[in-house]
């Protein structure tokens, strides 16, 4: 593989661009704001001008945007430029539907695509951690090895069809949502009892329910660091995602529903482009 092109830059997509450099790949980025795409340059990296001048000779072209519409406006501006064997590797969660339309996207213009969203949040994507969660067609794994190599600490495949990555992907997120909602009770419970919520932490500290991300979230909600990593608005999203998912799948979206309740009450005292951890304001706290 001589070159990747990365078109999104936010907090995810620079992350993969700089693990994709280290690795000594070529790469070229693109993002609808210039001012977020420029910094990569320092690391290495070929700013474009535009999604169709980023993708132009490249071997694989990476989307990690904020959801299906940006996706699909960017790729309609790209697909002309490029190459026939280049393959399209949408990182961006999407959902089910979503994915519905990027493979109905790639049949119509003729492009080879695989599915594949990332599990990590802003750490795991600049230090090269993330779990790639991949499906579509194996004759394209070869040529995407290492770019997943690069921005991953493992691989997992899923199946040859498209969109079943993006199911795993719900899956997960559906029990991240949970248990960031669950550390925010407890916090907010232990707090509005009266106590010190570090109490709860270390209560809980190598316990069987314990966890690294329990301990992550609920010590950014002790101390008030909403510096994000996967900002609340995006976890927002993905749970209106998992909802449709869910009534699709024919299971009770009780849980999800509290979930997504939660994160709107937060968001909308203002919390929305912070850290997921500002979901303890939901909680009264």
């Amino acid at each position: 593989m001589s070159s990747v092109a990365v078109l999104g830059t936010g907090i995810m997509g620079a992350g993969m661009a700089r693990s994709l450099l280290r690795e000594g790949i070529d790469v070229t980025v693109w993002n609808r704001s210039s001012e977020k795409a420029k910094p990569l340059a320092d690391d290495g990296a070929t700013v474009a001008d535009s999604a169709a001048e980023a993708v132009a000779g490249a071997d694989v072209v990476v989307t990690m945007l904020f959801d299906i519409e940006p996706v699909l406006a960017v790729m309609a501006d790209a697909a002309g430029s490029l190459r026939d064997d280049a393959v399209w590797v949408q990182a961006s969660t999407v959902g089910i539907e979503g994915t519905r339309r990027v493979e109905a996207f790639a049949q119509e213009h003729g492009i080879d695509v695989l599915d594949a969203p990332v599990l990590g949040t802003k750490a795991p994507a600049e230090n090269g951690k993330l779990v790639v969660l991949a499906s579509g067609p194996s004759a394209l794994r070869e040529k995407v090895t290492p770019a997943f190599d690069a921005m991953g600490a493992r691989t997992q495949w899923v199946s040859e069809t498209l969109g079943d990555a993006s199911k795993v992907k719900l899956a997960v997120n559906a029990w991240i949502g949970v248990m960031v909602n669950g550390t925010a009770q407890s916090i907010a419970l232990a707090r509005g009892l009266g106590l010190d919520p570090q109490q709860f932490l270390d209560a809980v500290d190598g316990q069987a329910v314990d966890s690294p991300y329990v301990q992550l979230k609920g010590k950014a909600m002790i101390t008030g660091d909403y510096t994000p990593s996967f900002e609340l608005d995006g976890v927002i999203k993905d749970t209106d995602l998992i909802r449709d998912a869910l009534a699709e799948a024919g299971t009770a979206t009780t849980l999800a529903d509290a979930v997504a309740d939660r994160l709107a009450a937060a968001s909308a005292q203002g919390h929305g482009a912070e850290d997921m951890a500002a979901v303890v304001y939901g909680y009264g706290t």
